[in-house]
C-alpha cells in the first residue's frame, strides 16, 4: 500500500480505476481504514473499491488518527480532517472529486464541501451521524479517556493503545491509541506531554466534534450553505440517526434524500443509488 507524508504525518492510501477521482472517506468512527470499506454491511456486499473504480478513480486512505497513518497531539476538528482529504487530492494532483462518505466519513465530506465546495463535484453521504445519542456517545468516549488518562496517567494511555484496539473499541486508550500501538517514535513523544495541557486538547477536540446534536461536520448554517449537489441516504440507529439525515435534507439547499431505511439497503440497491446520482451529475 502507498503512503505520503502529507503535513508531517504518514498517510496510507489507495488509488484505484479510472474516470472522474472519487475521495472515499471511510466508515468506522475512529477506525476509519480502508479496511472498513469491506468490513460488513453493504460496503463489503457491494464489494465496495472494486465496485466503484469502475466508474471512478477510487482514492481510499486512512483518515489521520486511524488505522496505520499518522496523528498528531492538537485539538481536532472536522476542518483539519477536511484539510486533510483535500491534501491528498493535492498529493495526487486532483483538482475535482466525488466525495463518499460513511458514518464519520459523511461529517469530514460535509466539511471539506464548506471549506472548498468548488473542488467537490458532489457528496454522496451514506448514514450521517448525528442526534442526542450520538453527542452521549463521542463524549463519553472521550470523557472516559480524560478520567482514565488523570488518574493513571499517559503511559498506562499508551499501553492501551499497544493493545491494538483503537478508540472506537477502547474508550480509555484515547484519539491517538493506533499511533501509540504503531509508531514507537510517537509512543515515546507521546508520554512526555503535559498533562494538563493534554486534557485541554481532548476536551476542546470533544467539544468541537461532539459539541451539539446536529449532523456531526457542519453547523445548520454552513450546511444551508452547501450547494454541491448531494445524496443522502439514512442511517437507522442511534450513532447514524434518521433525523441527521433528514436534517441534513432539510437544509442543504440541493440535496436529495434516498427514502430508503435499513434493513432494505443492501449493497445493490445502494450502488444503483450512487451511480444513478453520479450519473444526473456529470
Amino acid at each position: 500500500m502507498p503512503t505520503a507524508i502529507i503535513d508531517g504525518l504518514k498517510v496510507n492510501y489507495h488509488v484505484q480505476g479510472s474516470g472522474p477521482h472519487l475521495l472515499m472517506l471511510a466508515p468506522g468512527g475512529f477506525n476509519s481504514t480502508i479496511g472498513s470499506w469491506t468490513r460488513g454491511g453493504v460496503w463489503q456486499e457491494m464489494d465496495a473499491i472494486n465496485t466503484l473504480s469502475k466508474a471512478f478513480t477510487c482514492v481510499a486512505y486512512e483518515r489521520r488518527e486511524a488505522g496505520e497513518s499518522g496523528g498528531c497531539v492538537e485539538k481536532l476538528t472536522w476542518e483539519i480532517f477536511a484539510r486533510q482529504g483535500f491534501a491528498i487530492l493535492d498529493h495526487l494532483n486532483a483538482k475535482q472529486a466525488w466525495i463518499v462518505g460513511g458514518c464519520m466519513g459523511v461529517s469530514v465530506a460535509a466539511a471539506m464541501a464548506v471549506l472548498n465546495p468548488a473542488r467537490c463535484t458532489g457528496l454522496l453521504l451514506h448514514w450521517p451521524v448525528g442526534g442526542y445519542l450520538w453527542m452521549q456517545k463521542g463524549r463519553s468516549f472521550y470523557n472516559r479517556h480524560i478520567e482514565f488518562v488523570r488518574e493513571k496517567g499517559l503511559a498506562a494511555a499508551a499501553e492501551r493503545g499497544i493493545s491494538g484496539k483503537n478508540f472506537w473499541l477502547d474508550p480509555e486508550a484515547g484519539p491517538w491509541a493506533s499511533q501509540n500501538a504503531n509508531d514507537p517514535a510517537f509512543r515515546a513523544e507521546y508520554v512526555t506531554h503535559d498533562l494538563t495541557k493534554y486534557l485541554a486538547i481532548c476536551e476542546q477536540s470533544r467539544d468541537a466534534l461532539y459539541g451539539d446534536t446536529m449532523p456531526s461536520g457542519a453547523t445548520g448554517e454552513q450546511l444551508m450553505s452547501i450547494k454541491t449537489p448531494s445524496l443522502i441516504l439514512p442511517g437507522a440507529d442511534a450513532s447514524h440517526a434518521t433525523s441527521a439525515a433528514w436534517a441534513m435534507k432539510e437544509l442543504m439547499p440541493n440535496a436529495e434524500f434516498w427514502n430508503v431505511l435499513p434493513p432494505h439497503q443492501n449493497g445493490a440497491n445502494v450502488l444503483v443509488a450512487l451511480l444513478e446520482f453520479a450519473g444526473k451529475h456529470k
